[in-house]
Formats: C-alpha cells, sequence, structure tokens
C-alpha cells in the first residue's frame, strides 16, 4: 500500500482526499532516504473473536478485526488517518509544505 500526500500536503486515498479529527504529533523530516518501517502487533482473539492490531512505532494506531486480514487493513486505515493534516492547516495554505511518500510493503 501506497501512502502519498499531494502538493499541499494532504493525505490522498483511492477515492479522493482522506481527512481526519484523530489526534496526532507534529515531526518535521529534512531529508529521508531509508524505507520507513513500522511494525504491527496482533493481540490474539477476544472472547468474542475480536483481533486488535497496533502499529508499535505510532502510539494510537490501533483498530480491529474479526481476522487478522481485517485488523491489519483497519490498522492501515487508522495509520493512514492519523497522518491526514488537518482541514485549513496554515503552513500548508501557505505552501510551507511537500509532499512525501510512504511506502508500506508486507
Amino acid at each position: 500500500m501506497t501512502i502519498t500526500l499531494d502538493r499541499y500536503g494532504h493525505l490522498m486515498g483511492r477515492g479522493g482526499r482522506v481527512t481526519s479529527l484523530a489526534p496526532r504529533s507534529e515531526a518535521t523530516v529534512c531529508s529521508m532516504s531509508d524505507k520507513l518501517r513500522l511494525t504491527i502487533t496482533y493481540d490474539e482473539p477476544d472472547e468474542e473473536g475480536w483481533i486488535v492490531a497496533r502499529v508499535l512505532e505510532v502510539p494510537g494506531a490501533i483498530s480491529q478485526g474479526r481476522t487478522r486480514e481485517e485488523a491489519r487493513a483497519n490498522v492501515i486505515d487508522a495509520l493512514g488517518l492519523m497522518l491526514a493534516p488537518d482541514d485549513g492547516d496554515a503552513r500548508i495554505e501557505a505552501g510551507r509544505s511537500e509532499p512525501l511518500e510512504l511506502t508500506l510493503t508486507e
């Protein structure tokens, strides 16, 4: 899955721009030549059969699913929403942003 930010820094999904109300931290990346590697962990199914998935390196990136595959897809969606900028961010509107493409691989 590729997560792509447009020229304004907005996260782009399959159906267009994705937005979020999820809280997140600020970070500035000056340059990056290595791939970003993240770790997804899975809990054992609970008594109702739900499997919880977490991205260890991103606190709050957590979701669940009935299967491991569904939990994985849901936590990747949660991560994408957490990385989406707020609507109307003044830094984006002022042109003080740049696109960053993250590629998530298995």
